[in-house]
């Protein structure tokens, strides 16, 4: 039998990393489609061991640290989740950002070279400035608008040719804090909902994504990679059929204007920054479920979350 494949998770507590791990171990996380294998491989019992870092146990905004902790752990993949999501706070906290982001990503790359571990890392559609008029491919020209985009397009560049970059969009998950999490918390207490309907992306349910990661752990292609779930949509669609979903009439969700927003948030955001995914097709792996489905799947497996309550 052949020695298991040792992978190490950053990020492993936050939405995709606690879902990538059950996945890895074997497990179905919550709100995953059991019959979603891109490469049609389940994952078999041992094939992977797995390491999960949280924040608490690896700082890497920590060069020295970083390196200390690959060096000792010595994976054969990297899957580096871990990054600064708040994309408002991000606009006055420019330096922390760019530290996590694009430094960090960047100790992740030196210490896997170092190590000679592949380097998986997660990016974002937000590399974009939404003028294209069309989904984006990865060879498209980037123009982030805001900081996040800007410290994650950084991390990308500041990557190893070898490494394996894949961008994402608008992630869910049934574990960890996301709108869909809020919209649902509104349909069940009775509220009604206002959302955009001049934002269009691309929805990614995080048992889906972490399943495809667990196709690139095998593979490790290398290069860019655009990987979300089929279909374009708004946030407004995506909270209109939340609600009907949840058994709430048309009238849950109202849509408006990003201008109509207060107060207006502090980062600006591309008004069409869908991801296409013809790349990942044409490489032989299933695309990602429809995001219709997904959404359903979230919310039928959310009241089954370690301290729910809703």
């Amino acid at each position: 039998m052949s020695r298991a494949t040792r992978v190490l998770v950053t990020g492993a507590g936050g939405q995709v990393g606690v879902d990538l791990v059950d996945t890895l171990v074997g497990s179905v996380p919550l709100g995953a489609d059991v019959s979603f294998q891109p490469d049609e491989r389940p994952v078999e019992s041992g094939e992977f061991e797995v390491l999960g870092l949280t924040h608490h146990d690896l700082d890497i905004t920590d060069r020295d640290a970083v390196r200390r902790a690959i060096g000792a752990a010595r994976p054969d993949v990297i899957v580096h989740l871990a990054a600064y999501t708040a994309v408002d706070r991000a606009e006055t906290d420019v330096e922390a950002c760019y530290a996590v982001n694009a430094r960090g990503t960047e100790s992740m790359s030196m210490a896997a070279n170092d190590v000679g571990a592949h380097l998986i890392a997660l990016s974002t559609d937000y590399v974009f400035d939404g003028t294209k008029g069309s989904a984006y491919v990865e060879d498209d020209a980037t123009n982030p608008l805001n900081v996040y985009g800007a410290s994650k397009l950084a991390g990308e560049l500041l990557c190893a040719e070898r490494d394996t970059m894949v961008r994402t969009s608008w992630v869910m998950g049934v574990r960890g804090k996301n709108v869909l999490h809020a919209i649902a918390q509104r349909a069940a207490s009775g509220e009604t909902v206002r959302f955009v309907n001049d934002q269009t992306g691309t929805v990614t349910l995080a048992a889906d994504l972490a399943r495809a990661l667990a196709t690139l752990v095998r593979e490790r292609p290398g290069g860019l990679w655009h990987v979300a779930n089929v279909g374009t949509t708004t946030w407004f669609e995506i909270a209109q059929f939340a609600g009907t979903t949840l058994g709430r009439d048309e009238e849950f969700a109202t849509a408006i204007a990003t201008s109509d927003l207060s107060p207006a948030p502090l980062a600006r955001r591309p008004a069409r920054s869908d991801l296409s995914t013809e790349k990942w097709q044409s490489a032989q792996w299933r695309a990602l479920p429809p995001w219709r489905e997904g959404v359903v799947r979230l919310l039928r497996d959310r009241e089954l979350r370690p301290g729910s309550s809703s």
